[in-house]
């Protein structure tokens, strides 16, 4: 009898566990989890907003573990400048999941991530978000670093967006 696949919940996952978990390439960074009680709506499968929650804590991972925000006050606002959902397939309560999450593209003060949340080696949701760098007064852009724009490209093979090439932060 083979032993079913036991997520370390809430630990970042890497390449590795994700291709043995069943994950495709090119996600390279992951968390797994279980779908709680909370999650699910009256139709007894995950409400379509909880999904958002789930990208919103990795994303905090995926910035701190990468390097790219560190989350202190001296550092420029993130803002949410755009969001979505793709739903493929329900989730139902103790169902096991891995959300992943990868840079696809930078432009000056912004980048664009991409979500994918897999259940039994299958997508069930796809998201996105364009994530806006702000200065700490809420209206001023923050240029990305080259550092952040490196790091994007080398982890995730994030692409510059058309413009914005060759462009340096601060």
């Amino acid at each position: 009898m083979t032993q079913p696949y036991d997520p370390p919940a809430l630990k970042p996952l890497g390449p590795d566990a994700l291709r043995a978990a069943g994950v495709p390439d090119p996600w390279n960074y992951g968390m797994a989890d279980r779908v709680r009680f909370h999650e699910i709506d009256a139709l007894n499968h995950v409400n379509n907003a909880v999904c958002f929650s789930w990208f919103e804590n990795l994303r905090v991972h995926y910035l701190r573990d990468y390097g790219i925000y560190h989350y202190t006050p001296d550092d420029p606002m993130l803002v949410m400048r755009a969001v979505g959902a793709s739903y493929h397939a329900p989730l139902f309560l103790k169902q096991d999941y891995i959300v992943t999450a990868r840079t696809r593209e930078f432009g000056r003060t912004s980048f664009t991530m991409d979500y994918g949340v897999f259940a039994d080696g299958k997508l069930a949701i796809e998201g996105h978000a364009v994530i806006v760098l702000v200065e700490q007064d809420g209206t001023t852009g923050f240029p990305l670093t080259d550092e952040m724009r490196t790091i994007m490209a080398a982890r995730d093979g994030a692409k510059p967006r058309d413009g914005s090439a060759g462009k340096t932060g601060k």
